[in-house]
């Protein structure tokens, strides 16, 4: 599939600000599973940026803005063609157990991928779950859509029920939150198990050219987890819409969490305050770009 994408993250301040400083995790990844053709991240008012690439393999990009402004947008602009996703069904037959066995000689290479983070605890109601649905004797790939049916099963989607400040903790006793903390519920869950993984954002076809295929995502990025299994491949599942990630998806950035892969972030001086609106838009496009 074919999409155009444009995603607009704009701030007004209530008096101008002296300085803003942004960074940014908005580039595509070039992918077996996508294909970026073109890119490029708009910031107004016009200034220098530079970029690095991160410790989890993320282009970063960062403005700095030092003159007097009112307003400030980042526009990012992709046109990505993505592929069709094939299942490592070796990696996905072993047990759990075994998949576990099989990782563990991959050292520091998954330590960061099965140790709690911040935004993403180990304790509470996640070692209940990995005890009944991530069972060493049961093969990982039947485990990990269970758990991925579970969540969607279990959670209710209701957009503006959390913020990016709400704990984990607290997205268990509601029992309802957004596709990031979905996301965390899972991290959580697969790390208490001893399984390897990461957080994703990126963007989700919410509005599909056919009847009947409309996907729950969010007014921005959407959010879902990458699971390494035998074989050191990444598969993704989306338990906000109970499924494998597909060609509706395209990935941004990956990290241990949200914190990792925030989209947008930074910080300004001068201002009392500030309002911040969102808007993302992913047109499916036919034949060539």
């Amino acid at each position: 599939m074919l999409f155009e994408i444009v995603h607009t993250t704009a701030y007004r301040y209530a008096d101008a600000a002296m300085e803003a400083y942004i960074e940014a995790r908005l580039t595509p990844p070039e992918r077996p599973t996508q294909e970026v053709l073109r890119h490029r991240i708009e910031f107004e008012p016009a200034a220098r940026v530079s970029e690095y690439t991160d410790y989890f393999g993320n282009t970063a990009t960062f403005y700095s803005m030092t003159l007097r402004h009112t307003r400030l947008k980042v526009t990012n602009r992709a046109t990505v063609r993505t592929k069709e996703h094939r299942l490592p069904a070796g990696g996905l037959a072993p047990t759990v157990a075994e998949a576990r066995q099989i990782l563990s000689s991959a050292g520091t290479r998954i330590f960061d991928y099965i140790q709690p983070s911040a935004a993403v605890p180990l304790r509470g109601p996640s070692s209940t779950w990995a005890r009944e649905l991530v069972r060493p004797d049961r093969p990982l790939g039947d485990c990990l859509e269970a758990l991925n049916s579970a969540i969607h099963r279990e959670f209710q989607y209701r957009s503006g029920s959390t913020d990016n400040e709400t704990p984990l903790d607290e997205v268990w006793e509601k029992r309802e939150g957004v596709c990031q903390d979905f996301a965390h519920v899972m991290l959580g869950i697969l790390r208490t198990a001893g399984i390897p993984c990461r957080y994703v954002c990126g963007y989700i076809e919410t509005e599909p050219a056919h009847p009947g295929e409309k996907l729950v995502g969010a007014v921005a990025t959407h959010a879902w987890v990458e699971v390494l299994v035998p074989g050191m491949e990444w598969v993704a599942l989306d338990p906000t819409n109970n499924k494998w990630q597909g060609e509706q998806h395209v990935v941004v950035a990956v990290g241990r969490d949200y914190l990792d892969a925030t989209p947008v972030r930074g910080t300004f001086k001068g201002a009392a305050s500030q309002q911040m609106k969102v808007q993302v838009t992913m047109r499916r496009m036919e034949g060539k770009p």
